[in-house]
This record gives structure tokens, sequence and C-alpha cells, in this order.
């Protein structure tokens, strides 16, 4: 998986925990009419192990995609009607990016080998997104976070909504622009503005927050692209309906978060896909939502 991502948990996918669907989702759906794409890419910087390509010509049919992830306000909505919990609260922790930890919990918090950057903090959730001590406050509309993809899809079915698949993310992250690298066209930083939530500087040691943030960004930050859709570059991942392999349980996810860097993840790319275990949650992975039209 993606260095930006910590290792998955081990695939349990959560299919006899439903709750009451209440259809009371706030989110701004648009509807966009779909048709024919080119979908993936043959870019130099991709990763091929990742499968972004081949480029392929794909049909998509008349959906609805919300134009922003589902906010710490919206998720505890939810919770609020179904008193529902999370996989990090059953299981107890989730990762945390070491940085935003104080010394002494980063000392005592174990750390992935292959991406000593994360930290498993015990009492880390949604609602406390590092740990004890920690809260929401001033968050409340930036992306919740610590949400597996059994998380997301039980939040989908209160809604009366679904996720998307990874053909319809792509299309509308493009916006309707035919193969550009990003959501505004194929130049990172146009004209010096930062489009998007990403880390900037030397990773994973020193973060410039050049674009204004070091975690996650309130959920309208930046442009939206040319279809409406906010910050489907960065700020965190969000999880897709599909399996990232179909041999396996991983479930893919697109867009890349704050953590992504060109040195070594710049998987904030339209084309680029990850995947992670269905009861896997970090710090890094929220999610939005689609319909049926």
């Amino acid at each position: 998986m993606a260095g930006c991502c910590p290792p998955g948990r081990g695939g349990h996918e959560g299919q006899a925990r439903r709750v009451p669907t209440d259809r009371r989702d706030s989110g701004a759906l648009i509807e966009l009419p779909g048709g024919v794409f080119r979908m993936g890419t043959d870019d130099s910087d991709g990763f091929p192990e990742d499968r972004e390509g081949p480029v392929r010509e794909v049909t998509v049919a008349p959906f609805a995609i919300d134009t922003h992830c589902v906010s710490n306000a919206r998720f505890a909505e939810f919770v609020s009607a179904t008193g529902y919990r999370t996989d990090a609260e059953r299981y107890g922790w989730s990762y945390v990016f070491a940085k935003f930890l104080p010394g002494d919990l980063r000392k005592i918090s174990p750390r992935p080998q292959q991406t000593p950057w994360w930290c498993g903090v015990s009492g880390a959730y949604w609602a406390t997104p590092e740990g004890p001590g920690s809260d929401l406050e001033g968050r409340w509309d930036h992306p919740v976070a610590h949400i597996s993809w059994n998380d997301a899809t039980a939040y989908c079915v209160w809604a009366g909504r679904r996720l998307p698949t990874e053909a319809e993310w792509e299309y509308a992250a493009r916006g309707g622009l035919d193969q550009a690298r990003y959501p505004w066209g194929d130049e990172l930083t146009p004209g010096g503005q930062h489009r998007c939530n990403i880390w900037q500087g030397r990773f994973p040691v020193h973060n410039t927050a050049e674009d204004g943030y070091t975690g996650t960004a309130p959920v309208d930050a930046y442009e939206p692209n040319g279809f409406g859709l906010y910050n489907v570059a960065g700020n965190v991942w969000e999880w897709c309906a599909d399996r990232f392999d179909p041999a396996h349980t991983s479930r893919a996810m697109r867009g890349g978060s704050y953590l992504c860097h060109a040195s070594y993840c710049n998987r904030y790319r339209v084309a680029a896909r990850t995947g992670n275990d269905p009861d896997s949650s970090s710090g890094n992975v929220g999610f939005r939502v689609a319909a049926d039209l």
C-alpha cells in the first residue's frame, strides 16, 4: 500500500453491522450526466503496480455525488441518531501521524516498521483524532477521519446514499477535463497558487504548510473543479465501493491526503489509487457519498 497510508488491520468487513436508514444527510449532491471518458493514466510519474493504467474508455451512467467529503459535523449527526461505534472505537485504537502527538504519547505508541511516521494510538478515533485529550474544536467543518470502509458504508445505509465506484469518482474528479494530471489541469501550482492540501517541505520531518494546512483543511477549502467538487486532490483519502485488487478484500481509495508528497507518494493525481483493509482507519482517510439517479 502507499506509504502515506499505514498497514491494514486484517480485512474484516462489517456486513452484519447495519444501522437504521434515516436519510438525514445534509450533503450537497450534484447530478452528473455520465457518458464515456478516458479513465486511468500512462503518466511516467504514476505507479504501474497500482494498476493506474492503461488509459481506457469507460462508460459511466448518470449519477449524483457529494460536492464535499462528509464532515465531522455530518458524521456526528449520524452517530447521534444511531449510536454507531466505528471500527477504531471497537478495536480501541487508530493510526495517527507521529508529529501530531505530544512526546509522551508518541513514545508509548507502537509504529509500523515500514511506515514509522504512523503511531497506533489507543483511544484515537473520529471524535478524538489525535487520541486522548484531543477534540474537534475548530474542525467541525473538516472531513471526518479515522473512518474505515465499513464505517463509511454504514453511514451510507443511514443516509440513503452509497459510496461512489472508482469510475464514478474519477469521472467526477476530472471535472470535465480529459487526461489532465490534476482536477484543475497539468500544473500542480498554476501561477504559484496552491490548489490542494498536500505536504510541502521534506517528508516526514518538516512540513512548511505553504498551502495553509499541516493537517486536514475544511471540506470546502480551495477552488472546486469544473463539476463543483471540492478537495478531490489531497486533504483525506476517500473510500470507493470497489475492491483495490479483485483477488483480495482490500477496498480502493482515491484522491491522496495532506501527507502526500512528490518524493514518495504523489497519489494526489486524479488517476492515482491505493487501497487498504475494509476495517482499517487512520487520521488521513475519510469519504464522500454518491447516489443513483
